[in-house]
């Protein structure tokens, strides 16, 4: 996997994501499921620099040092 993801769109997908499991974690029910896979998965591409649905749609945040 080839990091698709800015150093940017990196951070504020980790905020997001931690910002995510704590709501979710304060709410009951199954929209407190939701918010705390959707905030996983941020924290997840956040970490990893990868997004699958980036690569699906051919958009790259991140510059490649050769541009």
């Amino acid at each position: 996997m080839v990091q698709n993801e800015s150093t940017v769109d990196r951070i504020i997908r980790g905020i997001v994501g931690i910002i995510l499991v704590i709501v979710g974690a304060m709410m009951s029910g199954w929209i407190a499921i939701v918010l705390m896979i959707l905030g996983v998965v941020m924290l997840l591409t956040g970490a990893t620099g990868f997004c699958g649905l980036y690569a699906l749609l051919g958009i790259h945040t991140r510059k490649n040092k050769e541009q």
